[in-house]
């Protein structure tokens, strides 16, 4: 048992008169839900919602070699991001596997911010700390500095737009601008793990309620509602996008993850991982791993993580997510399959349910895209 107190985040009282079912997720005690997890989920796939993520892990890297340091700690290329624009990359471990993975914004020449997954914040400060020897940067812990609030959803654009004079129409997918919005100071950034367009917003703990308020009151004519982390993870998985402890781990590379693409050895400088990582790709390339895939039931029974894959009287994988898909209407699946069974359509393929071979049809990610 920990000992370590529960974290509230800045939104907590008001979370609790909203009647939100609260759960405590990687120490933080977080917004399960407010109502019908199907309605909150649909509204963001067909309006909007409204999401407190402040329990992300929020650490600034600056100094003159803050480029150079995080090109060293992390699998990406960082010095080439632009001043204003956000990547997504990975932490790993000297072995290659994944300690966390991380999207970066580059708030200008000397400075970024590094946003780590809540459960793994602690681990990525001290790596990133203890890889900060040698170089001229500072790494600070911004946990407590920041609140986090996300508005996804196709209306998301219209409800910040009445909120903020900033260039909403030219801030690109995977980037980031200081601004205003309804009066409070906040980093605009336009990423998101939901599938859709949207927007996080990076305040002052603070400003946190009359910006919730501010846009909830927005939101009120187009239909926006407050959304827990349970349709996140439906939406997420819909969309596709691998959550950590799940579809990552550090008994993964990236590469095992087929996310090769985001190690970058053409950089400059060595990096943390470089020498197992290049064994990886090697390996990738003459004998796959197993494979990320897609499984959608053909019947009605839901899948969860650790249910074995099988085919032909055997285990050829392990579902990594699993969750009834309010989009879809089918209950789905991210697994991990050997590669001879990973083609969408490879006939034979079920799920182990307590005993049951369930059958699933394979299929390519992500199960959802949404109309540009």
């Amino acid at each position: 048992m920990s000992s370590t107190p529960i974290r509230h985040t800045a939104l907590d009282a008001l979370h609790r008169s909203l009647g939100a079912t609260m759960t405590d997720f990687a120490g933080w005690d977080m917004p399960l839900r407010y109502g019908s997890e199907r309605d909150e989920h649909n509204a963001v796939r067909e309006r909007a919602g409204l999401f407190d993520l402040s329990h992300m892990g929020e650490i600034t890297v600056s100094g003159p070699e803050a480029a150079a340091l995080l090109n060293h700690a992390l699998v990406g290329n960082l010095a080439s991001v632009g001043v204003g624009r956000a990547r997504y990359t990975m932490i790993c471990q000297e072995d290659g596997g994944i300690l966390d993975d991380l999207i970066v914004y580059r708030l200008d020449d000397t400075e970024f911010m590094v946003v780590a997954n809540a459960s793994n914040a602690q681990v990525v400060l001290d790596a990133l700390v203890e890889r900060s020897a040698g170089f001229d940067a500072v790494v600070r812990d911004d946990r407590d500095a920041y609140a986090l609030i996300a508005v996804q959803g196709p209306r998301s654009p219209g409800i910040l737009a009445s909120l903020t004079d900033a260039d909403l129409d030219g801030l690109k997918y995977y980037a980031g601008l200081p601004g205003t919005v309804a009066g409070v100071p906040a980093l605009i950034a336009r990423t998101g793990y939901t599938g859709e367009d949207g927007f996080e917003l990076f305040v002052k703990p603070e400003h946190a309620v009359e910006l919730w308020q501010a846009l909830t009151k927005a939101g009120e004519g187009v239909g926006l509602v407050p959304c827990g982390l349970s349709c996140r993870d439906t939406l997420r998985l819909e969309a596709g996008m691998p959550l950590y402890g799940h579809e990552l781990s550090t008994s993964l590379t990236p590469f095992d993850a087929g996310l090769g693409r985001v190690v970058k050895f053409d950089k400059e400088g060595d990096f943390v991982g470089r020498a197992a990582l290049r064994e990886a790709a090697e390996h990738a390339n003459h004998e796959p791993p197993r494979v990320l895939v897609g499984l959608i039931a053909e019947g009605r029974r839901v899948p969860r993580a650790g249910y074995a894959v099988v085919a032909e009287g055997r285990v050829i994988g392990e579902v990594t997510s699993g969750a009834p898909s309010p989009t879809l209407g089918k209950p789905i699946a991210m697994a991990y399959v050997d590669a001879a069974h990973a083609a969408p359509g490879t006939p034979g393929v079920g799920v182990d349910i307590r005993g049951s071979h369930e059958p699933y049809e394979v299929v390519a990610l992500p199960f959802y895209k949404r109309q540009k």
